[in-house]
């Protein structure tokens, strides 16, 4: 008979990884041993998937080892519920029947194995639960938020006049702070700074891993602010309603409106919905930002010009220009506008190695470690992608089919695309303030450490880059760029070919044979939290992507 294509274990793939759905309790990547298989005549473990058991056979030309297919969806670990998988595993299932006929009884009464149970942890609990309750990044959240609402308090109760007399200025400060948080511009000097000032042999290690944590969990000080924007707000309306003789209807009214898109942009980032609704956060974000800053310009010119004896407004530069709130505000209107000031229609070459991802070149060199951002619509939407490129002539990146806008680059490969000008630094960024690092990689995740490879770079680093078919998937060129390297510096696993590993105990063992500082990895939130604390129980410094990175 022809030998179809035929799955003997049901996969999910995570960034382009294969996953078998029968993990341990203690880690997704854990694999249970099994008895290698013997040609002719020997024993091959079939692990049947909607099984409660294994069952042994002896093996048969019939069966044959086979590729299965990945998942559309290059980070979740849940089961491929789809008609495929059905007709595949009721192929197999006809073959067993088949091989059931002639074995002897004895075999099919062998003791089975159950059934290792499957982790029912879901990405949802991982962010939110599994990377810890005492993180940097909610601790600078905390301290942000403590320093405000004290401060609000002292303002209160009388002890700080200034700021209660300048309470509308302390919510505008906040939101200067969170917005400088997320400048990418302002955030790319800082990290050149960082890396020059502490990339240097003789700085301590402990030095670096702090500024590495708290560089990568700005985000905290960002959701902090934003939070304590909103309770300044509340508290500086309050006192302007208590005295609404020395104030206009068209403040509170304005004040008002501010505060209920600030509330709606905070709502819409809580982790909750920006994970279940992230296209809703990312617009909700925007538009209410952009809409709130409008209305705060006009918050502040009323403010500063009103006169409240003949109520009127004195609508004198002179008068505006001299105020904090003035100044803050056109501060946050700079930061805010500049990245699109860079944003241009460029023209791209796609191209698709398989259906579950695309390769996107673009025009000129990049430096090792940067990111960046291309949108098919600027004003609804931006996606992310590391960057792969030899720092010479172009750069491309590599983007994993999972939403609607990656799979239409497979489908229908755009000939121009909208892009920032100015790239930013992340956390691949800071393995220039090392000296040894181990870089580790699932699937699609590859891109983002690739540049250190093909261009000089101040820290040696070894890559472990675990993915299923890699030349399928990512195609010929990708795997040329991680080939001809010592095998002790560039470590790929298959997972088509030698099998699902425990990345976390690969990169442990990698990090121990390369003497590394500190260990990167670029996974989905399971697997990167797996990695990163393997590491630290190692007495290892890792650190992995976070939620809010």
């Amino acid at each position: 008979m022809d030998n179809p294509e035929m799955k003997v274990a049901r996969f999910s793939s995570c960034r382009g990884v294969a996953f078998e759905i029968n993990p341990t309790k203690t880690s997704p990547f854990a694999v249970t041993p099994q008895p290698e298989e013997e040609s002719n005549g020997g024993w091959v473990w079939l692990p049947w998937a909607q099984r409660s058991s294994f069952k042994v056979f002896p093996m048969s030309s019939a069966i044959q080892r086979s590729l299965s297919r990945p998942s559309s969806h290059f980070c979740d670990l849940e089961v491929d519920e789809d008609n495929d998988d059905d007709r595949m595993i009721s192929i197999v299932e006809d073959e067993e029947r088949d091989i059931e006929k002639h074995m002897p009884v004895e075999a099919i009464k062998q003791d089975q194995p159950p059934k290792v149970a499957r982790s029912n942890n879901s990405r949802l609990s991982v962010i939110l639960l599994d990377q810890g309750l005492f993180t940097v990044y909610k601790r600078l959240f905390v301290v942000c938020l403590t320093l405000n609402v004290i401060a609000m308090v002292l303002a209160a109760t009388g002890n700080f006049p200034y700021a209660k007399r300048k309470a509308a200025l302390f919510s505008i400060g906040n939101i200067l702070a969170l917005t400088l948080c997320r400048s990418e511009a302002l955030l790319r000097i800082v990290f050149w700074i960082a890396v020059k000032a502490l990339g240097r042999p003789w700085v301590p290690l402990a030095i670096k891993t702090a500024t590495t944590s708290f560089l990568q969990c700005l985000g905290g000080i960002h959701s902090g602010c934003g939070v304590s924007s909103i309770i300044w707000l509340v508290y500086a309306l309050t006192l302007t309603v208590k005295d609404s003789e020395n104030s206009s209807p068209e403040i509170i009214g304005v004040a008002s409106t501010i505060l209920s898109l600030l509330f709606l942009s905070s709502l819409a980032a809580f982790p909750l919905v920006r994970h279940l609704h992230h296209n809703v956060f990312e617009r909700t974000h925007r538009f209410a930002g952009w809409t709130a800053l409008i209305l705060v310009w006009v918050f502040v010119i009323l403010t500063i010009c009103y006169e409240p004896i003949p109520k009127t407004y004195d609508l004198s530069i002179s008068r505006l220009v001299k105020e904090e709130e003035f100044c803050f505000t056109l501060a946050i209107t700079f930061f805010i506008i500049l990245p699109w000031l860079t944003v241009r229609r460029v023209p791209v070459k796609v191209s698709a190695p398989s259906g579950h991802a695309s390769i996107i070149k673009f025009e000129g060199g990049v430096q090792a470690g940067i990111l960046g951002r291309i949108s098919p619509s600027p004003f609804s939407e931006w996606h992310a992608f590391g960057i792969i490129s030899d720092g010479q002539k172009e750069h491309m990146m590599l983007a994993g089919a999972v939403g609607d806008f990656t799979k239409s680059l497979v489908s229908d490969p755009p000939s121009h695309l909208w892009v920032r000008g100015v790239h930013f630094a992340g956390l691949p960024y800071l393995v220039n303030m090392y000296e040894r690092v181990v870089l580790v990689a699932t699937g699609s995740g590859i891109c983002v450490f690739l540049s250190f490879l093909l261009q000089p770079c101040s820290a040696d680093v070894c890559l472990v880059w675990v993915a299923k078919g890699v030349e399928q998937n990512f195609g010929k060129e990708i795997k040329e760029m991680a080939s001809g390297f010592p095998k002790e510096k560039v470590i790929v696993h298959d997972t088509a070919i030698s099998g699902r590993p425990n990345v976390a105990e690969m990169s442990v063992d990698a990090a121990k044979r390369w003497n590394a500082q500190v260990v990167i990895v670029t996974s989905n939130p399971e697997g990167s939290r797996d990695v990163v604390n393997k590491c630290k129980a190692a007495g290892i410094a890792a650190f992995g992507p976070i939620w809010d990175s």
